[in-house]
Protein backbone atom coordinates (compact mmCIF):
# COMPACT_ATOMS: atom_id res chain seq x y z
CA UNK A 1 0.00 0.00 0.00
CA UNK A 2 1.47 3.70 -0.69
CA UNK A 3 -0.03 6.48 -0.57
CA UNK A 4 -4.12 5.06 0.13
CA UNK A 5 -3.19 3.07 -3.41
CA UNK A 6 -3.02 -0.51 -3.84
CA UNK A 7 0.43 -1.32 -5.62
CA UNK A 8 -0.05 -4.38 -7.65
CA UNK A 9 2.85 -6.40 -9.92
CA UNK A 10 1.56 -8.75 -12.66
CA UNK A 11 3.85 -11.72 -12.29
CA UNK A 12 2.20 -13.62 -9.45
CA UNK A 13 -1.67 -13.59 -11.68
CA UNK A 14 0.01 -15.40 -14.47
CA UNK A 15 2.38 -17.73 -12.88
CA UNK A 16 0.82 -21.07 -12.20
CA UNK A 17 0.79 -22.21 -8.12
CA UNK A 18 1.54 -25.13 -7.17
CA UNK A 19 -1.55 -27.77 -5.96
CA UNK A 20 -3.44 -26.81 -3.20
CA UNK A 21 -1.86 -23.52 -3.00
CA UNK A 22 -4.37 -20.28 -2.70
CA UNK A 23 -5.21 -18.18 -5.71
CA UNK A 24 -2.75 -15.22 -6.00
CA UNK A 25 -5.67 -12.70 -5.10
CA UNK A 26 -5.88 -14.36 -1.82
CA UNK A 27 -2.00 -14.97 -1.52
CA UNK A 28 -1.30 -11.30 -1.84
CA UNK A 29 -4.16 -10.00 0.58
CA UNK A 30 -2.71 -12.29 3.24
CA UNK A 31 0.85 -11.51 2.89
CA UNK A 32 -0.14 -7.96 3.21
CA UNK A 33 -2.17 -9.00 6.05
CA UNK A 34 -5.71 -7.11 4.19
CA UNK A 35 -9.13 -9.42 4.05
CA UNK A 36 -11.05 -9.34 0.70
CA UNK A 37 -12.17 -11.52 -2.10
CA UNK A 38 -14.08 -12.41 -4.87
CA UNK A 39 -17.42 -12.22 -6.48
CA UNK A 40 -18.07 -14.87 -10.11
CA UNK A 41 -21.06 -12.96 -11.36
CA UNK A 42 -21.44 -15.30 -14.03
CA UNK A 43 -19.24 -17.52 -16.67
CA UNK A 44 -20.96 -17.66 -19.73
CA UNK A 45 -20.18 -18.19 -23.07
CA UNK A 46 -20.47 -15.51 -25.15
CA UNK A 47 -19.64 -13.37 -28.73
CA UNK A 48 -16.08 -12.01 -27.98
CA UNK A 49 -15.77 -8.30 -28.01
CA UNK A 50 -14.22 -7.23 -31.36
CA UNK A 51 -10.99 -6.29 -29.33
CA UNK A 52 -11.09 -9.41 -27.53
CA UNK A 53 -11.86 -11.36 -30.27
CA UNK A 54 -8.77 -10.15 -32.61
CA UNK A 55 -6.61 -10.89 -28.93
CA UNK A 56 -7.84 -14.51 -29.17
CA UNK A 57 -7.28 -15.19 -32.57
CA UNK A 58 -11.26 -15.49 -33.63
CA UNK A 59 -13.27 -14.16 -36.06
CA UNK A 60 -16.07 -11.23 -35.21
CA UNK A 61 -19.16 -13.02 -33.79
CA UNK A 62 -16.95 -16.34 -32.51
CA UNK A 63 -17.82 -17.39 -29.01
CA UNK A 64 -15.81 -17.15 -26.10
CA UNK A 65 -16.55 -17.80 -22.19
CA UNK A 66 -16.30 -15.21 -20.37
CA UNK A 67 -16.01 -14.92 -16.31
CA UNK A 68 -17.16 -11.66 -14.98
CA UNK A 69 -15.79 -11.00 -11.29
CA UNK A 70 -15.62 -7.96 -8.85
CA UNK A 71 -12.85 -8.38 -6.76
CA UNK A 72 -13.17 -6.74 -3.13
CA UNK A 73 -10.12 -5.27 -0.64
CA UNK A 74 -11.40 -4.86 2.47
CA UNK A 75 -14.89 -4.91 1.67
CA UNK A 76 -15.12 -2.53 -1.22
CA UNK A 77 -14.97 -3.21 -4.81
CA UNK A 78 -11.57 -2.62 -6.01
CA UNK A 79 -11.31 -4.30 -9.70
CA UNK A 80 -14.19 -5.59 -12.16
CA UNK A 81 -12.22 -8.53 -14.50
CA UNK A 82 -13.50 -9.96 -17.75
CA UNK A 83 -11.50 -12.69 -18.14
CA UNK A 84 -12.30 -14.69 -22.02
CA UNK A 85 -10.98 -18.05 -22.87
CA UNK A 86 -11.08 -19.92 -26.77
CA UNK A 87 -14.62 -21.81 -26.30
CA UNK A 88 -12.64 -24.46 -26.91
CA UNK A 89 -10.05 -24.61 -24.32
CA UNK A 90 -12.81 -23.80 -21.62
CA UNK A 91 -15.91 -25.46 -22.14
CA UNK A 92 -16.74 -28.21 -19.83
CA UNK A 93 -13.86 -27.28 -17.65
CA UNK A 94 -13.94 -25.24 -14.08
CA UNK A 95 -12.79 -22.07 -16.25
CA UNK A 96 -16.44 -22.32 -17.52
CA UNK A 97 -18.43 -22.31 -14.28
CA UNK A 98 -19.08 -19.90 -11.35
CA UNK A 99 -17.52 -22.04 -8.59
CA UNK A 100 -14.03 -20.53 -7.29
CA UNK A 101 -10.81 -22.33 -8.64
CA UNK A 102 -8.59 -23.90 -6.70
CA UNK A 103 -5.20 -21.88 -6.74
CA UNK A 104 -6.36 -20.13 -9.51
CA UNK A 105 -7.80 -20.21 -13.50
CA UNK A 106 -4.05 -20.16 -14.32
CA UNK A 107 -3.19 -23.49 -12.12
CA UNK A 108 -6.31 -24.80 -13.51
CA UNK A 109 -4.93 -23.98 -17.23
CA UNK A 110 -1.64 -25.97 -16.07
CA UNK A 111 -3.45 -28.27 -15.32
CA UNK A 112 -4.79 -28.62 -18.63
CA UNK A 113 -1.88 -28.59 -20.81
CA UNK A 114 -2.07 -24.80 -20.98
CA UNK A 115 0.73 -23.05 -19.95
CA UNK A 116 1.45 -18.99 -20.63
CA UNK A 117 4.92 -18.04 -21.44
CA UNK A 118 4.48 -14.77 -22.89
CA UNK A 119 2.10 -12.09 -21.78
CA UNK A 120 1.30 -8.62 -23.25
CA UNK A 121 -0.37 -6.11 -21.18
CA UNK A 122 -1.50 -3.05 -22.32
CA UNK A 123 -3.23 -0.17 -19.51
CA UNK A 124 -5.09 2.55 -20.41
CA UNK A 125 -6.65 5.09 -18.76
CA UNK A 126 -10.63 6.28 -18.96
CA UNK A 127 -14.37 7.54 -17.76
CA UNK A 128 -16.18 4.45 -16.76
CA UNK A 129 -19.02 3.90 -18.14
CA UNK A 130 -22.22 3.67 -15.48
CA UNK A 131 -22.41 0.33 -14.92
CA UNK A 132 -19.09 0.38 -14.01
CA UNK A 133 -18.85 3.37 -11.76
CA UNK A 134 -21.85 1.70 -10.23
CA UNK A 135 -20.22 -1.83 -9.16
CA UNK A 136 -16.78 0.09 -8.39
CA UNK A 137 -18.70 2.42 -6.28
CA UNK A 138 -17.06 6.34 -7.87
CA UNK A 139 -18.52 9.46 -8.60
CA UNK A 140 -18.83 10.17 -12.31
CA UNK A 141 -15.66 11.95 -12.85
CA UNK A 142 -13.40 9.72 -11.55
CA UNK A 143 -11.45 8.02 -14.21
CA UNK A 144 -10.53 3.98 -14.30
CA UNK A 145 -7.14 2.44 -15.80
CA UNK A 146 -8.23 -0.68 -17.92
CA UNK A 147 -5.38 -3.31 -18.19
CA UNK A 148 -6.03 -5.62 -21.03
CA UNK A 149 -3.69 -9.14 -20.35
CA UNK A 150 -3.10 -11.03 -23.40
CA UNK A 151 -1.32 -14.87 -22.32
CA UNK A 152 0.09 -16.82 -25.36
CA UNK A 153 1.57 -20.16 -24.68
CA UNK A 154 4.96 -21.83 -26.13
CA UNK A 155 3.16 -22.40 -29.32
CA UNK A 156 2.41 -18.74 -29.33
CA UNK A 157 -1.33 -19.34 -29.35
CA UNK A 158 -3.80 -17.45 -26.90
CA UNK A 159 -4.81 -18.53 -23.74
CA UNK A 160 -6.72 -16.09 -21.88
CA UNK A 161 -7.44 -12.68 -22.17
CA UNK A 162 -8.17 -10.64 -19.15
CA UNK A 163 -9.66 -7.15 -19.55
CA UNK A 164 -9.95 -5.33 -15.66
CA UNK A 165 -10.64 -2.70 -14.91
CA UNK A 166 -9.64 -0.08 -11.59
CA UNK A 167 -10.55 3.06 -10.20
CA UNK A 168 -6.89 5.03 -11.09
CA UNK A 169 -6.76 7.34 -8.09
CA UNK A 170 -6.56 3.95 -6.01
CA UNK A 171 -4.23 1.79 -7.77
CA UNK A 172 -1.03 1.72 -9.31
CA UNK A 173 0.82 -0.92 -11.22
CA UNK A 174 4.25 -2.30 -10.46
CA UNK A 175 6.61 -3.68 -13.72
CA UNK A 176 10.12 -5.04 -13.30
CA UNK A 177 11.86 -6.16 -15.98
CA UNK A 178 14.88 -8.41 -16.35
CA UNK A 179 17.17 -7.04 -18.90
CA UNK A 180 19.20 -9.09 -20.69
CA UNK A 181 20.49 -12.51 -18.77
Amino acid sequence: MSDGRWVSASLPYVTPRGKGQSDAWSAELEARGRSGGQHIVHAVEVPAPRGVAELLGLSEGDVAVVRRRVMYLDDAPCELTDTFYPVGLARGTGLAGTAKIRGGAVALLSELGHVGVRVREDVVARMPSKAERDVLRTAPDEPVLQLTRLTLDRDDQPIQVDRMVMPAHRQQLRYEMWIGD
